[in-house]
């Protein structure tokens, strides 16, 4: 999710996927759509930064299903920019929605909660640094 810019607020910053078998869906869409892979050290395991095959861009994330991340569902996962995420968030429980974890930095880029709307669809809102 790096920028040289903040993204706009509203806008889908990133889409990523968190599954038990990263390993084996990196290589499902490396051969069904092309895309190359970048390894993203966890410590203990890399996740993968999934990138176009011509330009080299990163585009997507397929992610382990561990640790902070062991209980996000296994969907594609966007992350939509807010303006103040404290905000959002007390605007998402009190029109009926969830927070689903605690609020997590990311890569110095922002911070970042996944929630979930009335309908049960689930997203992430994204702050910006």
């Amino acid at each position: 999710m790096s920028s040289s810019q903040k993204p706009a607020p509203g806008s889908i910053t990133w889409t990523d996927l968190t599954v038990p078998n990263a390993d084996e869906v990196r290589s499902f869409y490396q051969a069904v759509v092309g895309w190359k892979t970048t390894p993203v050290s966890m410590g203990q395991y890399d996740d993968y930064s999934m990138n176009e095959a011509e330009s080299g861009a990163p585009v997507t994330g397929i992610c382990h299903a561990r640790g902070v991340n062991a209980d996000i569902p296994p969907q594609w996962l966007v992350y939509i920019t807010v303006k103040n995420l404290d905000e959002s968030l007390l605007q998402c429980i009190k029109h009926g929605g969830l927070a689903l974890g605690e609020v997590r930095a990311l890569d110095g880029s922002g911070r970042f909660c996944v929630i979930q709307d009335p309908s049960g669809a689930v997203a992430a809102l994204f702050e910006a640094t």
